[in-house]
């Protein structure tokens, strides 16, 4: 495992986030690729259809992935104790319990999804490609879980190098998979589900590969299935904790996408396109965010509570400087990177798209303040705040989705996370000075 408990804080947390921040910048790419090929080739309407349903899919994609993350915790501490038996049940409990929810999510998903899109407002303009492709996509989760699966317990023994490698593979199969089954085939948006799907099918094969060659001492054997209460008692609030971390911010967006869905499909392209651009300036946000959480507990565990502070404060400086750098990016250049985004030259979806990203970007500061703070916390383990600041990010999504968003429409949408990111940072600051950790006289 990597010590972040030595040399100058800054340097190790920037190290220890570039594997990270290469594969979100991956996933970032092949999505972006993505928007692009369907934008491109199919039009305005397949590529609504496709951003009017990515909330409901990020919702329990993102839920099944936090819950895997959670129980493959287990795997890691059995792991740290050298309690291979327990590595072996651990993974089995993670493969059962993972896959499971991922079946249990995709069947109910399948039989409800004509009511699910009415709820979401998807109109009957777009509502038979929005329905192939979520159904396709969804449908798919068990195969992505797996993926998943794989890469927790590979970074769960130390090698986070591997997921890497296999993600990087899943893109750039992604991409090609797309454009043929676009280009060649003709199963329009269908075919970007099918391509996703794939990619994640081909990559999982392979990590499994992978592990039962270089790993074979944690291919867990038959009788590991039999899942064992001590065990499961252990990985279930892990695992559901990380889950409903994870599905706080994906109800409430699902619920501001049932107002912007309402509003057309150049609204709905423009909203695919500003949250593209938006993942793509905040990643370092999110990215370093990670790596703290991880510097923090580690250093908790070594009873360094100065490298924490020293860390979060460096971080936190660090976040502000990115921040005023991708405000000049944003005021100048999100024009012409929505074109590239998007494929096509509209006015409205350019000019919508420029008001989105402009008024965010004077917040960026903020958001970087909530990133850093919370996961600082959950490494010293504080969980309850981030929770409770994570809960006021739901309730003013769905306040701005129900009352703001009838009155104002988009503009209810472009005010709507600025004011989050507001409000959900007042709790942390709070917590933060208030905790014991960062009392000097605690320690001196």
């Amino acid at each position: 495992m990597k010590k972040l408990t030595e040399g100058k804080p800054i340097k190790v947390i920037l190290i220890y986030t570039v594997p990270l921040l290469i594969g979100q910048l991956f996933q970032l790419f092949y999505s972006i690729v993505d928007t692009r090929i369907v934008g491109q080739m199919l039009g305005e309407g397949a590529l609504a259809a496709v951003g009017a349903t990515t909330s409901l899919s990020d919702l329990f994609v993102f839920f099944v992935f936090g819950a895997t993350n959670g129980f493959a915790i287990i795997t890691a501490s059995c792991f740290g104790a050298k309690d291979l038996p327990g590595v072996r049940k651990a993974i089995a409990g993670t493969i059962c319990l993972g896959t499971g929810t991922a079946a249990a999510l995709s069947a109910f998903c399948l039989i409800f999804i004509n009511p699910i899109l009415r709820f979401m407002k998807i109109d009957g303009d777009l509502v038979t490609d929005a329905k192939s492709y979520i159904c396709i996509i969804l449908g798919g989760l068990v195969i992505s879980t797996m993926y998943n699966i794989c890469a927790a317990t590979m970074r769960a023994v130390g090698d986070s190098v591997t997921p890497l490698i296999f993600l990087i593979i899943s893109a750039f199969l992604n991409i090609i998979l797309d454009y043929s089954l676009i280009a060649f085939f003709n199963m329009g948006v269908a075919g970007a589900a099918v391509a996703t799907v794939m990619s994640q099918l081909i990559s999982a094969v392979l990590c499994i590969i992978y592990i039962i060659k270089k790993y074979p001492e944690l291919i867990p054997k038959t009788e590991n299935y039999r899942l064992e209460r001590n065990m499961i008692s252990k990985q279930i609030p892990a695992g559901l904790s990380m889950g409903f971390m994870n599905s706080l911010i994906g109800v409430g967006t699902l619920c501001l996408q049932t107002q912007i869905n309402s509003f057309g499909s150049e609204i709905i392209v423009s909203h695919t396109a500003s949250r593209k651009l938006f993942s793509l300036t905040t990643m370092p946000f999110f990215v370093l965010s990670t790596a703290l959480s991880n510097f923090s507990a580690q250093n908790m565990g070594a009873g360094k509570i100065d490298r924490i502070k020293e860390g979060l404060r460096d971080t936190t400086i660090f976040s502000f400087g990115w921040s005023i750098f991708t405000f000049i990016v944003i005021f100048f250049f999100t024009g012409a990177l929505t074109k590239q985004i998007i494929g096509m030259d509209s006015g409205v979806i350019i000019d919508t798209t420029k008001r989105y990203m402009r008024f965010a970007s004077y917040f960026y500061p903020i958001l970087a303040m909530v990133c850093l703070f919370r996961n600082t916390m959950q490494g010293f383990g504080d969980s309850r705040t981030p929770i409770i600041s994570s809960l006021l990010e739901l309730f003013v999504k769905i306040l701005v989705a129900f009352i703001l968003c009838p009155i104002v429409a988009y503009d209810g949408v472009i005010l709507c996370e600025p004011i989050a990111w507001c409000i959900m940072v007042i709790p942390l600051i709070i917590n933060l000075k208030r905790n014991a950790i960062f009392r000097e006289k605690k320690y001196n």
